[in-house]
Formats: C-alpha cells, structure tokens, sequence
C-alpha cells in the first residue's frame, strides 16, 4: 500500500499544524509522534494529560428488538444482562475460538449498543455483524465520527476545564452526553481516561480548547504503544489473533462462565474443549536484561536453545525506565521470575518472565 492509498484522518490538518510526524498504521496514515518525542509525550500521560486522535478506529450502533441476542451469538457476552451505560471487553470469535477482533460494548438504551472495532479490522467486524443480523431483528450502522481519548490522571478535570461533565461515569461505563456523541470512561494506556466519539464539527472546536490547557499534549501512536505495553495491554495482529484463543492470551476474565456454558456464540465449542485441555501456552510478560528492547518477532528459547515461546510485542518503558514486552511461552514455563533467552540479531539477551502489568493501573473504578 502506498501513501497516496492511506486513508486520512479527518483533523489531519490540525496534526500538520502540530508538526506531527506521520507513518502508516492499519491501513492509516497516523500521526507517529510529535515534537516533544515518544519519551515526553508518554511520560505527561502518565503525569497529565495525553490527547490522542484514535480515529482510525470504527464505531457501530447495532440496533433494534434483536440486537441484544445478536451480540450474543457474535461475542462471548451477555449483552441482554449489561446494565444501561455498562460497556464490556470481548471478542469476535471464529469457529476455533480464535480472536477475530477484540471490542468493547456499550448498552445505551435497551434495543441500543455501542461497539468499538479496531481500525484494521472495521471492515470484515461489519461484515460478519451484518450477516449474523439477517438472522435477527437488528440493524448494524457503522457511525461516521472523529474518535478521541483524552488520556491520564488529570483528564477528567481537563475535560471539565472546556464544560464536560464526567462525574457520573467510573471505569467501563459510557453515555451520550449530546447529539450525536458517544463518552466512555476507558481506553488502552492504563490511566484513568475516556473516549470521545463525536462529529467532526464540533471535534475541532473541542480539541482547540483542550490544548489551551497547559496540562494537555497531543500524543501519537508510539507513546500509545509503549503505554499500552507497561499496562499490558493487548494489539490485535501481535498479541492477539484470529490463530489465538483468550485461554491462551489469559483473557478468559472477559468471559463469564455462564456465558460460556450457555454455550450460545460462535466458537463456544472450541472454547469449552480448549478451557478443558488447557493451554499449551501462555501469554506473559518479559523483562530484557540491560536496556536493548527485544522486538516482536524475536525467538525465545531455552538454556539449550530449543524454541520455547516468540515476542509480540517489545519497546522499551519510560515509566519504568527498562525494556518491556509480552509474548507467549510454554506453560510450563510461564511462572514468573523464570529465566529464558531472546535472539536478537544473533545475540542472545538473558529475558525473565514478568508479572503484567508492568505499571499499575490507575482505572476509576467507583
């Protein structure tokens, strides 16, 4: 794909204007970082206030008397049971029970859901949420708005500094606080923080009153990479895909046992023998020795030099000021403090298993 064939984001011009560095992403062209740099861009997250423009990704309303039962046989969830504004962390599942996607749903109205879809696969999630919805009485509208996550320890008071009231949301919970908008108090940096979905119209305007303030930077897609790792946090297309199940990711916490034993969505029979089996592997956290990342893609392997496990992801923490990374391992490998070994360009980097995440989460949670 080349650049003149990446979609564009609508407030690209003021990213230009921000001097951001641009690269692809998903089929994207994102902004990469800013002048301030990876390191301070993520380190005033976690200090402040992180802005990122999140675009990319894709909203859909799914509507009507049989939406709930649709997301149901779609995802692991019990979506006639979500409280209004309750959002939940699931998956589109293939028959194997591999991760199709990962989305969080949000129960507006009692025949109303907001979905969040990743940016690279929006297009094949609505394909396969229409062609469940000829089975039931619902409706899938993919929503055309500006996404946004205002990101950090100081959000809610930025976001009440321009008029946006978030008293009443804690973490995983969302609303429509005006026409046309959608709020959830989530997002992947592991801080307290919220998404925006809104029309573009009034995006601009929102985004220009937010940078008056001294305590909010844009961020780009590095930081937001190396903030999601610390809080281990999974990437579709790395850490998780549709070749991997949530057994061995360690997401079976998504999915509620009477869920899974009512056995309803697709790939429940898969799940159900993979959760009795066992899994082969497991994802974990990894800590290099020294200060060299060890990359995605990186092999790891054992004293003798038998492949035991891969890298998905690898960056280095400014939080915490060394090298951080998930993978998946042998099982029997997977407690933490285990030593194995990374090739790294030919060299072998000594690597122990870490407990994830590696910063704590700082959700607001009541």
């Amino acid at each position: 794909m080349t650049a003149s064939d990446l979609k564009r984001l609508p407030l690209e011009d003021l990213h230009i204007a921000a001097s951001a560095r641009f690269g692809p992403f998903a089929g994207w062209s994102m902004p990469i970082q800013y002048p301030a740099g990876v390191m301070r861009e993520h380190q005033h997250t976690r200090e402040h206030v992180g802005l990122f423009d999140i675009s990319h990704m894709q909203l859909f309303e799914v509507s009507g008397p049989g939406a709930a039962d649709l997301l149901a046989k779609a995802c692991p969830l019990d979506a006639a049971g979500l409280a209004a504004s309750q959002s939940k962390y699931t998956f589109l599942l293939n028959d194997k029970a591999g991760i199709i996607d990962d989305l969080i749903v949000t129960r507006l109205a009692p025949e109303r859901f907001m979905v969040v879809a990743n940016a690279g696969n929006a297009a094949s999630d609505e394909a396969q949420l229409r062609e469940l919805a000829a089975d039931f009485d619902g409706k899938v509208e993919p929503l055309d708005r500006v996404f946004l996550a205002i990101q950090g320890p100081q959000a809610a008071e930025a976001l009440s500094r321009v008029g946006i009231d978030t008293e009443a949301l804690t973490f995983m919970t969302g609303v429509e606080p005006k026409p046309g908008w959608f709020m959830s108090r989530s997002g992947y940096t592991g801080e307290d923080g919220f998404e925006i979905g809104l029309p573009e119209s009034d995006a601009q305007a929102l985004v220009n009153r937010l940078l008056e303030d001294d305590c909010v930077i844009w961020v780009g897609l590095a930081a937001r990479d190396s903030l999601r790792l610390e809080a281990g946090l999974c990437l579709h297309g790395q850490d998780i895909t549709p070749e991997i199940d949530p057994v061995s990711a360690g997401l079976m916490w998504a999915i509620a046992k009477p869920v899974r034993e009512a056995g309803r969505f697709i790939g429940a029979e898969a799940l159900k023998s993979l959760v009795a089996a066992g899994p082969s592997e497991k994802r974990v956290g990894l800590k290099p020795d020294g200060r060299q990342p060890v990359r995605a893609g990186a092999m790891l392997i054992d004293g003798a030099g038998k492949q035991v496990g891969r890298v998905t992801s690898g960056g280095f923490g400014p939080s915490v000021q060394h090298p951080v990374a998930m993978g998946y391992v042998a099982t029997a490998l997977a407690q933490p403090g285990t030593r194995i070994f990374a090739e790294v360009r030919g060299t072998r980097i000594s690597v122990d298993v870490h407990p994830l995440p590696f910063t704590p989460h700082r959700y607001r949670k009541g």
